[in-house]
């Protein structure tokens, strides 16, 4: 039973990714996430009911525009596959607990930025001021422990990278700081700071690969967005058994 609630909340997060590819692909360029309907960027195409199946449409049209053959970008499946996978994760790990509204924010939250930051360089405002009041007031209902620690997790995310962005002179976006003040109310003060270095541990190593196959050029702007995003995952699911195995290699 519980293997048949997994799929189906990972089916429900299959069609959510489908909306979150909308929200961050219009809300960067001030567009309506109502109106018109999607469509393809090219030929305006307006999508039917066939088209927009999560993942399935892209595969039977083997990634192609059905009226004008333009090439679909693959981070469209991606971002359907990698919320579908999170929501089923989010229930995996914490079970059918109130932490669970918690996690599917988050989730929600991290992909919209994953695909609005890799498009366009941009995390909105307007969709960290919509998820903040949320978080807060989930937080509320489903405190941590201590209770305030999501609240000096958000304090604590915003100065830290409001310092790096100073003493870096502009080397980390004010997207990046407000994102990081939100996260804090879902992470906690310690796991804030988890995210952020498993962020730059993340972005340390694609960046290298990147630079050493010359995908990337030196001096050449990278989104880190989609770092923060699996930085977080990571520090949400992962980082306290992370830290205690650690301490106990450290303690040999």
């Amino acid at each position: 039973m519980d293997i048949l609630l997994y799929i189906y909340i990972g089916s429900i997060g299959l069609i959510f990714g489908s909306f979150f590819n909308v929200v961050g692909l219009r809300v960067p360029e001030q567009q309506s996430i109502i109106k018109p309907r999607s469509h393809c960027p090219k030929c305006k195409h307006e999508l039917t009911a066939r088209e927009l199946i999560p993942v399935l449409s892209y595969i039977l049209q083997r990634g192609k525009c059905k009226s004008c053959g333009t090439k679909i970008s693959f981070i469209y499946p991606a971002t359907e596959l990698l919320t579908g996978a999170l929501f089923s994760l989010s229930a995996i790990m914490l079970g059918w607990s109130l932490e669970l509204i918690v996690a599917l924010l988050l989730m929600s939250l991290l992909m919209i930025v994953f695909v609005s930051d890799i498009h366009f360089m941009i995390i909105p405002d307007k969709v960290l001021f919509f998820f903040a009041p949320l978080l807060v007031i989930v937080r509320i209902f489903v405190p941590m422990t201590p209770w305030w620690s999501a609240f000096l997790g958000s304090a604590v995310g915003f100065f830290l990278l409001f310092f790096i962005a100073y003493i870096s002179n502009g080397g980390m976006g004010g997207g990046d700081i407000k994102l990081f003040a939100v996260l804090g109310l879902a992470l906690g003060w310690n796991g804030v700071l988890l995210a952020l270095m498993f962020a730059s541990l993340y972005g340390t190593i694609i960046g290298g690969i990147g630079l050493l196959s010359g995908k990337i050029k030196r001096g050449q702007l990278v989104p880190f967005g989609p770092f923060i995003v699996f930085g977080t995952i990571t520090a949400y699911f992962f980082g306290q058994p992370i830290v205690q195995w650690y301490i106990e290699i450290i303690s040999l």
